[in-house]
């Protein structure tokens, strides 16, 4: 079980990078160059808080189906994981919206892609993580 839950957050990292890729420096980056006084510059970030707020976010998406789902399918991890991607797509997109001037398409760009991504999690949790 341990392999899997392993091999299950390797997974989600990778296609979540791979998407991070797309959706912020090809899909966004004309909304993100319109506003680019909003944002810090890349040597201002903080790398491992980056790492820190990846992982755990992962670890929380693997755990929780792990620890919570049902019986454990390809099914119950997609629907698990639109549901738990809708909550943190809506807050990360338009919980910023509401505190910062960021244009509304990118608040929308920004729940759709959260949506996108916990669904992706979410089938791969159901594709690798079976029950015993």
């Amino acid at each position: 079980m341990l392999v899997s839950l392993l091999l299950s957050g390797l997974a989600i990292l990778i296609a979540w990078t791979v998407f991070d890729v797309l959706m912020h420096r090809l899909l966004l980056r004309p909304l993100y160059a319109q506003n680019s006084h909003l944002w810090r510059s890349f040597d201002q970030l903080n790398v491992a808080l980056i790492y820190l707020v990846t992982f755990t976010l992962i670890a929380t998406f693997v755990l929780s189906y792990w620890l919570l789902i049902r019986p454990k399918s390809l099914a119950a991890g997609v629907g698990f994981g639109a549901f738990l991607g809708l909550a943190l797509g809506l807050s990360a997109g338009f919980g910023t919206y509401i505190h910062m001037p960021v244009p509304r398409a990118l608040a929308w760009g920004w729940l759709i892609g959260g949506w996108m991504k916990g669904i992706a999690a979410g089938a791969i949790l159901g594709a690798l993580i079976r029950e015993a």
